[in-house]
């Protein structure tokens, strides 16, 4: 038997029936008194299914005429029900929420279980800010849920990405803690003269790359690290010694982002981890919970990437630094360098 439902508002308002028949049997929609209340989402879901016929001012809609005016409401309705199709049709009960969708166990329904997690749904080319899914983490954080991005392809395909905060740490013990050398900056790296203090650097602390047996390079970050830390004395080609601001001052106009890497590889270094340039996976750092030896050294164990507070997130950018993480076996991290650093992961989920 199919049912009526009104159109009013950014809701279909149906009958007492329809509790009986949509919500009690299948979990559709939400009962309001003698009435059943349906997302836009759900009624051209239940539309296309053959269960309601929708009317809008006395006159019955079609299913384009439906969709289209759904449309007119919400804002990229058309991925709404992308995801929501998707969803049903993969047996899970689904009811809407502040971030798109929730969605209930496989087992599980509303009125037995709890939702296991929250949908954010949106397109491949829509931009993403960073203060955006901070606030959607904070909700279902809040709620003890789950976060997964829904984002839809142009050719409507749909890939799943959970995101979720982590805390990291490792066990690597740095044991130097006294002024060892004085080093020099050169264009865009600090060179070791002293071959005791190069392979002790390199060998203890797994710092630089050795330029050859006597002289070690340092990267930038690792450079100020040592710096800040005392182990190291820095000076320019003229033997003018740097401080810390002085040197914050110069590594900040070689790499525009230099602050924010900086932060970041010392939240790492100071947590027990040891971070190296990432260049080769298109990050900042690959990072290794722990070396015991550097001459068998281990693969590394995160790929992570540091970003500003205001950071924008292209989707497809995502996309591929999710799937080269990957496919080399290991998780990509984000780090949000502002007062403090917090750690996020972000991982393809398969439902």
């Amino acid at each position: 038997m199919t049912l009526y439902g009104k159109l009013i508002g950014d809701k279909v308002i149906a009958g007492k029936q329809a509790i009986e028949e949509l919500y009690e049997t299948s979990f559709y929609g939400r009962p309001r008194g003698d009435a059943l209340e349906l997302s836009l989402a759900e009624s051209a879901y239940l539309f296309y299914m053959g269960k309601i016929i929708v009317e809008f001012e006395g006159n019955e809609l079609d299913f384009k005429q439906f969709f289209l005016r759904a449309s007119s409401i919400i804002k990229n309705f058309e991925l709404s029900y992308i995801v929501y199709k998707d969803l049903r049709e993969r047996g899970y009960y689904v009811q809407p929420s502040v971030t798109g969708f929730r969605v209930y166990p496989r087992g599980g329904h509303p009125g037995k279980t709890p939702a296991e997690f929250f949908v954010l749904v949106t397109s491949e080319r829509i931009p993403l800010p960073l203060s955006d899914l901070k606030a959607q983490l904070d909700t279902v954080e809040n709620l003890r849920k789950r976060l997964i991005l829904a984002i839809v392809d142009e050719e409507s395909d749909i890939t799943f990405y959970e995101a979720k905060r982590t805390v990291l740490s490792g066990s690597f013990k740095l044991e130097l803690d006294r002024p060892l050398s004085v080093a020099s900056l050169l264009e865009d790296r600090v060179m070791v003269w002293d071959p005791d203090v190069s392979y002790l650097l390199h060998n203890n602390g797994f710092f630089g790359r050795p330029m050859d047996e006597g002289h070690l390079q340092l990267s930038l970050v690792e450079s100020c690290y040592l710096l800040n830390r005392g182990i190291l004395e820095i000076e320019q080609r003229n033997h003018e010694r740097l401080d810390l601001t002085m040197f914050l001052r110069i590594a900040s106009k070689i790499e525009s982002d230099f602050m924010i890497k900086y932060k970041t590889y010392e939240k790492l270094r100071d947590g027990g981890l040891v971070p190296k340039t990432g260049f080769k996976f298109g990050t900042h750092f690959r990072v290794y919970k722990d070396i015991k030896d550097i001459s068998h050294l281990p693969h590394s164990d995160y790929l992570i990437h540091a970003i500003s507070h205001d950071h924008i997130f292209s989707l497809q950018q995502v996309s591929r630094a999710v799937r080269l993480a990957n496919s080399v076996r290991k998780e990509m991290i984000y780090a949000i360098a502002d007062a403090q650093v917090d750690f996020f992961i972000i991982g393809r989920m398969r439902l």
